[in-house]
């Protein structure tokens, strides 16, 4: 940490490009508005809080989900890639045992750190995640007190890029850094945040969010112990695959959709239970198969289907990392569009079943389908039902595909994202 006016002279100068470079992968474009963002935190900080006391500059990225679609919160496999889009970070002890949060375009937050358990008002809050991350670091042992952060985010909300787990590691990555000496591993920062969203949020999600924000870079995960999952670092450069990383707005609501994807877990755990086991990773493949007419009688047919999309969706993520490790990413985009099938097919993740008449997942996948002519790939993005569809365009057609995207869908639709090297991380 150190004093304001240092910190702001260092980014002035440019002494900060290097570690932001290194961090967010970032080019001239790209570093110029981070300068700009840190150097507005620090002023936001300072009238905020005041200009004395030394402070730490932190970031934590987006995520995108490449393979593996709810796969994860049955113990199964995944590929994810933390992103460019991150949440930026002023932030410093104040000596107290409150948490003073100032975010831009939203309502000040204070949180009183000597109530570490769930407040019912707070359910679906930003609040809630910050008590929810505090509560789990003072429970492991950590002597953590209140603190000052200005925060400011472009991960986009309701994008399927994770703004939450990018808050959730942001502020994991900070009280790591301003109470516990850097001690906490990422990993378990990922673990601290999603205890948070389950248990003081509300939202039954797995781990892979939090945890591809977490670490950075493109990375393939195996749950098969989510106490201690295996996470590998993949050396794959998208910019050579002559391929751009596009996420796109649907349009569609994605909020309030928590019983959607609550059902998910639920029915793929009933398809489980037919077996004797809790998750789907524990069911051997031909025993399911074998016994498919019992797990339509206990537990339904859309359980069984998603069922069989854990299966074929969780061998696709491991053939999708291999594919990228052995540079055949002609191979990935084949398979990309085989788990896009499996989702709609299977998983049935692409509409809100209460709104049938609203179906602009599936609309947005069509049309990207039609603007890339047999070329690239797209599929549902994240949790799915609403939000964005992720498509792997070839950079020769970047710009038609996004004129037509937006002929459809609206000016701003599309997002052109590149890989983030590292994940969540103190920047100075």
């Amino acid at each position: 940490m150190e004093e304001q006016s240092i910190l702001l002279q260092a980014i002035d100068s440019g002494a900060l490009d290097a570690r932001l470079s290194d961090v967010c992968g970032c080019g001239a474009e790209g570093l110029a508005h981070k300068r700009a963002r840190l150097s507005g935190l620090l002023h936001n900080y300072g009238a905020a809080f005041g200009k004395e006391g030394r402070v730490g500059l932190f970031s934590g990225p987006g995520r995108t989900e490449l393979g593996g679609n709810h796969t994860d919160h049955q113990h199964g496999c995944v590929l994810a890639a933390a992103i460019d889009l991150d949440a930026l970070a002023c932030a410093g002890p104040n000596g107290s045992m409150t948490a003073r949060i100032r975010s831009t375009g939203y309502p000040d937050i204070d949180i009183d750190l000597t109530m570490l358990a769930p407040q019912p008002a707070e359910a679906g809050t930003s609040a809630a995640l910050v008590r929810g991350i505090a509560s789990r670091f003072i429970f492991l042992g950590y002597p953590v007190r209140g603190f000052n952060a200005c925060i400011d985010s472009v991960v986009l909300g309701g994008s399927g890029l994770s703004s939450s787990a990018a808050y959730e590691v942001l502020i994991g990555v900070i009280l790591n850094h301003l109470f516990c000496g850097d001690a906490v591993s990422l990993v378990q920062i990922a673990q601290i945040g999603q205890y948070a969203e389950n248990t003081f949020f509300g939202k039954p999600c797995g781990l892979m969010d939090q945890l591809a924000s977490a670490v950075g870079g493109i990375v393939s995960i195996d749950f098969q112990n989510p106490a201690s999952p295996a996470v590998r670092k993949l050396d794959y450069d998208l910019l050579s695959s002559g391929h751009a990383l596009c996420i796109i707005d649907s349009g569609a609501d994605h909020a309030d959709l928590t019983d959607e994807y609550a059902a998910i877990p639920a029915e793929m755990g009933a398809a489980a239970a037919c077996f004797g086991k809790s998750v789907l990773r524990d069911v051997d493949y031909h025993e399911f198969w074998n016994n498919l007419a019992l797990v339509r009688r206990q537990a339904g047919d859309r359980a069984a289907l998603r069922a069989m999309h854990f299966f074929m969706d969780n061998l696709t993520a491991v053939k999708q990392a291999q594919a990228l490790e052995s540079d055949d990413f002609f191979r990935f985009l084949s398979l990309v569009n085989q788990s896009g099938i499996s989702s709609g097919l299977l998983l049935q993740n692409l509409y809100c079943t209460a709104r049938p008449q609203e179906q602009a997942v599936c609309v947005t996948i069509a049309l990207a389908k039609q603007l890339l002519a047999g070329e690239g790939a797209a599929r549902v993005h994240g949790g799915g039902f609403a939000g964005t569809v992720q498509a792997f365009v070839p950079n020769g057609r970047k710009e038609q595909f996004r004129a037509g995207m937006e002929a459809v869908l609206g000016k701003g639709c599309c997002h052109f994202l590149h890989i983030r090297p590292e994940g969540g991380a103190v920047i100075a």
